[in-house]
């Protein structure tokens, strides 16, 4: 266990960022496969709040930027061919 009163603050804070990250990257899966299970018409409408979400998470470097382009890619391909 820590000792210093900066590293037990420093855990408290990542923890805290890490059921954050987690929420985020977990609420931006399901809103991708909701997306992948829709009919076209609602796919069109889920498709920006879900590219929305891919960005933040590459923003505050939860995924990789590259695996974001991939993601947003593969959607946008999805939905092109419905």
């Amino acid at each position: 266990m820590a000792n210093h009163k900066s590293s037990l603050k420093r855990i408290r804070n990542s923890e805290v960022k890490r059921l954050r990250n987690r929420y985020q990257s977990r609420t931006t899966r399901n809103a991708m496969k909701k997306l992948r299970e829709a009919d076209k018409k609602e796919a069109e409408t889920l498709f920006p709040s879900v590219i929305s979400m891919i960005d933040k998470l590459a923003k505050n470097n939860i995924i990789h930027d590259n695996k974001a382009a991939n993601l947003k890619s593969q959607l946008a391909k999805h939905v092109n061919t419905l």
